[in-house]
């Protein structure tokens, strides 16, 4: 997204810049200190924003009656960008969860999870860098669900002709043509984008060989229209590019690499060598878990910043939840927040910010000095800085590249 410019006729035709409207929802539990500290980091980069500051959460259900008001939702899709502190989900009980309806109102379809070792992160894997694509509308998480002993669920177990128990409660796992087709289009241009040159698509279709079948069939023809290589040719016999986007797309891919990897056998590989992978590509479940487990390999979620963009909105958060046991202590880790707000800057195509901002977060982590607790050696360390004193630190090496 360009910056939007007008021509003010006082100044004899110059340009002027009009700022970026970004909605900032600070979000509940620790969510208002962490998005306290990275709205001052990004301001520090001078980027002409202006924001917009609006509640959702647990704090705002008496006076709204939903954790997800109206004119939160309008915001957004006004300003097209928003940046977005964590809310609490109850487990069991209360509200919906706001990440899930902001997905479904906003068509969010795109997840996207960067997982990067950054030097000074307490992990044993220091070569991780590589990003998640999660498809984000389909599969077990669409909420086609029907409870033990309803009239819907008795008719689904009548159809399976004795397969399911009829003592079970049934979710359905919808994988469409279009949604896998949007998702990996996603990951290709991401990749091409970002000089990302490997592209590996994840399901487990030996065993569900109709959905997650399709899902590799579709992105095996999503990678023929883009002109990837294949890791093994054989995946593409028989089949041919998709015809929906090869006129937008014919031979962008050249160069790329497009391989599979059953999501089992994906994670033993995670595990013993993450610096091989790229590029993942998934459908809804399995990127869900594989992300975080990527996140773990990089040094876990307190530095695992997170997006999700669809075709005109994009809202940028952290990958982890509230915390609200330390709610006002000033002590959790703002780091995901901020490389959110770094995505986000890239997204708005201010790149030349971004990179300070990375800059300034891998040398404030890198000197090990002014980090929160759960970035030194031992977690009790008594020099562990809070939240706003890292977002201190990360200020300070922003002013000294300017």
């Amino acid at each position: 997204m360009e910056k939007r410019k007008v021509i003010n006729l006082e100044d004899c035709g110059k340009e002027r810049v009009v700022a970026h409207r970004i909605t900032l929802i600070p979000g509940d539990g620790v969510g208002p200190e962490q998005t306290a500290a990275a709205k001052r980091v990004i301001e520090a980069l001078a980027v002409p924003i202006e924001w917009e500051v609006l509640d959702a959460g647990i704090e705002v259900m008496d006076k709204y009656g939903t954790p997800l008001p109206d004119h939160v939702l309008e915001s957004i899709r006004r300003n097209k960008v928003a940046l977005k502190g964590p809310i609490t989900t109850p487990i069991g009980t209360g509200f919906r969860s706001v990440n899930v309806a902001l997905r479904k109102e906003l068509n969010l379809f795109a997840c996207l999870r960067p997982c990067k070792y950054y030097p000074g992160i307490r992990s044993k894997y220091e070569g991780v860098d590589l990003v998640v694509v999660r498809e984000n509308t389909e599969d077990l998480y669409a909420g086609v669900e029907y409870d033990l002993g309803t009239e819907d669920a008795r008719k689904i177990i009548a159809m399976s002709e004795g397969k399911i128990r009829e003592d079970s409660a049934i979710s359905i796992k919808p994988i469409s043509v279009t949604g896998t087709r949007r998702i990996v289009k996603f990951a290709f241009d991401y990749a091409l984008a970002n000089n990302r040159r490997i592209v590996t698509a994840v399901a487990k279709a030996n065993i569900m060989k109709f959905t997650d079948g399709l899902f590799y069939r579709v992105a095996r023809q999503v990678a023929l229209a883009y002109g990837a290589e294949f890791e093994d040719p054989r995946l593409a016999e028989g089949l041919v590019p998709d015809s929906v986007i090869l006129d937008q797309v014919a031979g962008k891919g050249r160069g790329l690499l497009y391989q599979e990897r059953l999501v089992d056998n994906m994670c033993m590989q995670l595990v013993q060598k993450p610096e091989l992978y790229d590029v993942l590509v998934l459908p809804n479940l399995y990127g869900d878990i594989l992300s975080d487990l990527c996140a773990g390999l990089a040094g876990g979620l307190g530095v695992a910043p997170g997006a999700n963009i669809g075709d005109s909105v994009a809202v940028f958060e952290p990958t982890h939840g509230s915390a609200p046991k330390y709610k006002g202590q000033n002590k959790v880790n703002p780091t995901a927040l901020i490389l959110s707000g770094m995505l986000m800057l890239r997204h708005i195509g201010e790149k030349e910010a971004a990179d300070r901002l990375e800059k300034a977060v891998a040398a404030v982590i890198a000197e090990g000095k002014y980090v929160t607790y759960d970035m030194k050696p031992h977690r009790d360390d008594p020099t562990a800085v809070g939240t706003s004193e890292m977002a201190d630190a990360i200020i300070r090496k922003i002013e000294e590249m300017q």
